[in-house]
């Protein structure tokens, strides 16, 4: 009797077991998103540059002004090196670039490259010395079709 009464509790109890684990639970609401500040996306990454208001026209124009004067490193094309330097300095109070250091380098010339570029930027005057870092993303454009040969 103890063995029947012992084997019907279990086979109920494993019955029961799959409707317990395929109970759905309740899903938070999302928030709502708070506004964002202007970004711009490096490397698949999204992020807010905080010396970029301190550039005429903002973020946007920084980086445009980058991808304009940044030439590629013929090395670097060569070799397929791909990948984001990081440059910091110090933006001083007259608007000028103090302590233009490379923090990530990727090799191939793009660190070098990367300097040459930041030190052409040309910020306003903030009301105190910032300290920031800026990442320059090197990417190879995508092989297109070959052209035909005669």
């Amino acid at each position: 009797m103890k063995n029947l009464t012992f084997a019907l509790a279990l086979g109920l109890a494993a019955g029961t077991a799959p409707t317990w684990a395929q109970t759905p639970k309740p899903q938070p609401t999302p928030a709502a998103p708070a506004p964002a500040a202007p970004q711009h996306q490096a490397g698949g990454v999204t992020k807010t540059i905080p010396v970029a208001e301190y550039y005429e026209g903002g973020q946007d124009a920084l980086y445009a002004f980058i991808e304009k004067e940044k030439k590629y490193p013929i090395l670097a094309r060569r070799n397929r090196i791909q990948g984001t330097c990081i440059v910091s300095f110090t933006l001083t109070t007259s608007g000028t670039l103090e302590g233009v250091k490379l923090v990530k380098q990727i090799g191939g010339g793009c660190g070098e490259e990367a300097l040459r570029v930041v030190r052409l930027l040309q910020f306003k005057k903030p009301d105190y010395a910032v300290l920031t870092s800026l990442p320059i993303v090197f990417k190879l454009a995508a092989p297109g079709p070959a052209a035909p040969t005669e």
